[in-house]
């Protein structure tokens, strides 16, 4: 995910899944058809297999299962994982333990059950038991934000997929990710964690920033803050994900101590909420300029006195 130069680089397409890579057509059941679950098993339906069952214990569940599962049965997940030859578990990372170990403690996996969790924090380690039991443990974690809407089922398409599974069903956890539109990446067991705190690190604090900076614009009279940031903010990712930190610009990178000064200073008076993170960013940011050779070293001394003094 990095380069600069105006050259786009391609983007990889999914192959069409060749009828002879597909598995079976089968019974799919979604535990928790949040707006996570709802939309998979609607891909999962496109490339021809049947919704049979789905669960969800709140009310926007269940609606978003009538709208992307329409006539599917609406039941318990004990009575989904009886009628399923594949389940989706998906359901909140801290509640996946625990739904885990409730289901095989009460013996309601069946034997050769395709049982697929959609965390990036877990691998299939968390499905060991299950396993045990007979079950086909499968980690496949959409690289995506969802909305629960038809929308995030064209989304799919072209979407990376972080892929944990057993070697011998590698060719079934690959074949189910291209079925819904995917990329299936092969993610280590044990770099799960890490994987996974990039992905949130990425998109949720990006998040942040941006409301952040609307907020300040809006706070500074810009009447359209939005329509401001987005050619800025949609080049400077673009810029970004091809060279990585040689795309750095600004004052921290041109090693500006006093526009630096000027921006904490502006901050403690009208937003001193954003300020704390404002330095860290900064110092982050100094840290990656002089690595990356753009920080020169002789004014590196003055910008980072300038962020010390800010974040006492």
């Amino acid at each position: 995910m990095t380069e600069n130069d105006s050259t786009a680089v391609p983007r990889r397409r999914p192959r069409p899944a060749d009828p002879a890579d597909r598995p079976a057509r089968l019974a799919v059941g979604v535990v928790g058809a949040g707006r996570v679950g709802a939309p998979l098993a609607a891909a999962l339906a496109l490339a021809g297999h049947t919704v049979v069952a789905a669960s969800g214990v709140s009310d926007a569940s269940r609606r978003r299962a009538e709208d992307l599962l329409p006539g599917v049965l609406l039941t318990s997940p004990q009575d989904v994982i009886a009628r399923a030859d594949l389940v989706l578990l998906t359901v909140p990372d801290d509640a996946l333990p625990g739904l885990v170990a409730g289901l095989t403690s009460t013996g309601a996996l069946k034997p050769g059950q395709l049982l697929v969790h959609t965390s990036g924090r877990f691998g299939v380690s968390l499905l060991e038991d299950a396993a045990r039991a007979g079950a086909l443990p499968l980690a496949l974690h959409p690289v995506m934000t969802f909305t629960g809407t038809s929308v995030d089922v064209q989304r799919l398409v072209g979407c990376s997929f972080g892929v944990t599974a057993p070697e011998v069903l590698r060719p079934v956890a690959e074949a189910l990710v291209v079925e819904m539109g995917g990329e299936p990446e092969w993610i280590d067991e044990r770099a799960r964690p890490l994987y996974h705190v990039a992905l949130a690190n990425g998109a949720n604090h990006l998040v942040t920033l941006v409301a952040q900076s609307l907020d300040l614009l809006t706070a500074a009279g810009v009447r359209a803050p939005d329509r401001m940031l987005g050619p800025l903010l949609g080049a400077a990712l673009d810029n970004a994900l091809r060279s990585g930190d040689l795309a750095l610009t600004g004052p921290v990178a041109r090693g500006d101590a006093g526009t630096l000064a000027a921006h904490i200073a502006e901050l403690r008076r009208t937003a001193p909420e954003s300020l704390a993170a404002y330095v860290a960013m900064a110092r982050l940011t100094a840290d990656r300029a002089l690595s990356a050779g753009l920080l020169k070293p002789e004014l590196a001394t003055a910008l980072l006195d300038v962020l010390a003094e800010g974040g006492s």
